[in-house]
């Protein structure tokens, strides 16, 4: 089973959203491995410089690198990135598997997004939208998204 880990920085603090991200890691038990990492933002002053974001980027960045699963497929979420439709995303996913790679990397950031160096090294940037989302919210959206992925590879009605 395809191992799916979602690497985020920042606790979900509504109890609605902790209840959505629940409810979809109980449906993807049985389409894949799910390990949710909540990494710890750099805390920043009220009105940070830009060499205080990039400072704290790159901290992040560290901890982001030591939850990565290797041999995996990375994407990181970005606005910058490309979209897909859900049939594209279960493609990817389907075809990672395919290829070897034994799990997929998603990467959500902080409030200021992610160090250049980790959209470097990702092998997808994906976008969600064009609009700015609350990244609590686009933790819940990516799990949706997955579980839908997953659907559609099983031939599920839920995508329909």
């Amino acid at each position: 089973m395809q191992g799916v880990n979602i690497i985020c920085l920042g606790r979900l603090k509504e109890s609605y959203l902790r209840d959505a991200c629940k409810e979809y890691e109980k449906r993807l038990g049985g389409s894949c491995v799910l390990k949710i990492y909540e990494l710890e933002p750099v805390a920043l002053p009220n009105e940070p410089s830009d060499r205080q974001i990039e400072d704290a980027l790159e901290k992040e960045a560290e901890m982001i690198g030591k939850k990565l699963a290797k041999n995996a497929l990375t994407v990181a979420m970005c606005i910058e990135g490309k979209q897909l439709s859900s049939e594209e995303l279960a493609a990817k996913l389907s075809d990672t598997a395919v290829q070897g790679k034994s799990a997929v990397n998603f990467i959500i950031g902080s409030s200021f997004g992610l160090a250049p160096k980790i959209k470097a090294m990702a092998d997808i940037k994906l976008s969600m939208s064009k609009m700015t989302f609350p990244h609590q919210l686009a933790r819940v959206m990516l799990l949706e998204q997955i579980y839908r992925a997953y659907s559609i590879i099983a031939g599920k009605r839920y995508h329909k």
